[in-house]
């Protein structure tokens, strides 16, 4: 079996670090694991008035969500929280009522930032909706990485300790989805 994870990133920056966390643990991941990325930067302000009708970029994150195995959460912390866009973009896929794109998918949650809590307050804040949502969340091992000159190598690459410790969290990851998926 192969298994469809949907890599959500909650940052719309060019240079974002959590992108980047993103594709090394891709680069982590069992080889039959495949991932998509969906573009949560192209949908609209939530508006629960155009429920009976969503953009084609709702329709299609709620596609890709609704046709992948696993949930994979990538997300920087803004104000003590997640930010807004990611937000949107969960808004979206649980609307309208009865038609939540993310029940029952496992999800994984991890992020990095440069303040020494390492997304602590963002991930709680995440696995409290997620959980609301019907969302299995990976609750251990816990993923708070701390962004530090020379974590990404110029090719992406990083260092020994950060490699494991970002392999122990993703062979938690996939383990929890090939659980839920069982």
């Amino acid at each position: 079996m192969t298994y469809n994870i949907a890599v959500i990133v909650g940052s719309l920056r060019k240079d974002s670090y959590n992108a980047h966390l993103a594709k090394a643990l891709l680069q982590l991941a069992p080889k039959d694991f495949t991932f998509v990325f969906p573009d949560i930067g192209a949908l609209p302000l939530y508006n629960q008035d155009d429920d009976a009708n969503q953009a084609p970029a709702v329709r299609q994150l709620k596609k890709t969500v609704e046709a992948s195995q696993g949930l994979l959460f990538v997300t920087p912390e803004y104000n003590r929280s997640i930010p807004g866009v990611l937000k949107n973009a969960i808004d979206h896929a649980s609307r309208p009522w009865g038609q939540n794109s993310w029940a029952g998918k496992p999800a994984g949650v991890i992020g990095i930032t440069i303040g020494t809590l390492g997304t602590a307050i963002a991930q709680q804040h995440l696995r409290a909706v997620l959980t609301q949502l019907d969302a299995p969340v990976l609750c251990q091992p816990e993923g708070y990485c701390i962004f530090k000159e020379g974590f990404f190598g110029a090719d992406g690459a990083l260092d020994e300790g950060d490699r494991k410790f970002l392999q122990r969290w993703m062979d938690a990851f996939a383990a929890w989805v090939r659980r839920l998926n069982a």
